[in-house]
């Protein structure tokens, strides 16, 4: 994803004079080839991830289109306060993108986990909040928003999903339909365990990629069923329950530090969120539900 999202933001440098990168010691290598077609428009500030923040809504108050880069956590929760008061108090566009989503930098220890940023990030005025899940979200999600005078945040995965579904901004995916009374609702690179662990269940599918706006049409077309959301990180749940009357219960991520040490796939075993398990946790949500109609018949 972070190979795309460099061929993307090339490509549209091309013919965009107003793209600005600003990368913080992260990826640098990676942007190499944009740093030697526009050297004034490349900046590596370094590790100054409060900086970048404010240095971006600086060149977006003078017409640019700043794209700011490093890893997660260090550029959502550790500069949070620039992007409320920088970007968004002052309706300064620009584009923050992300790597290291979730537990992809297991093996660094909980400074260097990211699960809060797009459950923060989303509680801001005027925020767009993205999580794609595959290289093909990545590019067409810049692609319409990197200019369109918002901040917006691109949280990026070295380890998406290879699952082809359709991309409109603001739009969720409906991925199976089975008239369930129970549905799943995910986002982002988890939809690959996900999608697996849901493929012999009669259950309703909606994937999303845009946090905010949340795409509230579709979440209440499933109202009427009991709504389980698996996510590796806080964000998706909370928008979901920005609707209301809904029965909606969180799987996944339940906030607890996860202290080992390894890969992505070891964390998210550890947390409940390979294909097995969370395959499991669907069949007792769709078990609850008919132990509870057989009940009322009785």
């Amino acid at each position: 994803m972070r190979r795309q999202f460099k061929n993307t933001v090339t490509a549209l440098a091309a013919y965009d004079d107003r793209i600005v990168m600003l990368l913080g010691d992260v990826s640098v290598y990676l942007f190499k080839d944009f740093k030697e077609k526009y050297p004034d428009r490349f900046y590596n500030i370094g590790i100054c991830e409060n900086t970048l923040i404010s240095v971006g809504a600086g060149l977006s108050s003078q017409g640019f289109y700043p794209v700011v880069h490093t890893i997660a956590p260090f550029i959502t929760e550790r500069s949070f306060e620039q992007i409320k008061l920088d970007m968004c108090y002052n309706q300064f566009g620009g584009n923050i993108v992300s790597c290291g989503a979730s537990f992809d930098y297991a093996w660094d220890g909980a400074t260097h986990h990211a699960y809060t940023d797009l459950a923060l990030l989303r509680l801001l005025p005027d925020m767009e909040v993205m999580q794609p899940g595959s290289v093909k979200e990545v590019d067409i999600l810049i692609r319409s928003q990197y200019n369109n005078g918002y901040p917006s945040y691109f949280r990026l995965s070295d380890n998406p999903h290879n699952i082809d579904i359709p991309v409109t901004f603001g739009k969720a995916v409906v991925l199976k339909n089975t008239n369930s009374p129970v549905t799943v609702m995910t986002a982002g690179p988890i939809l690959g365990n996900v999608f697996e662990a849901c493929r012999q269940l009669d259950v309703n599918l909606v994937y999303f990629h845009t946090i905010k706006p949340i795409d509230r049409e579709i979440i209440e077309a499933f109202g009427h069923t009991t709504i389980v959301v698996i996510h590796d990180a806080f964000g998706l749940y909370e928008a979901v329950c920005e609707v209301p009357g809904l029965t909606v219960f969180p799987y996944g991520f339940q906030g607890q530090f996860y202290c080992s040490y390894g890969t992505v796939n070891d964390a998210r075993k550890c947390l409940g969120l390979d294909s097995l398990a969370i395959n499991k946790t669907i069949q007792k949500y769709i078990a609850e539900h008919h132990n509870s109609r057989v009940t009322n018949v009785l």
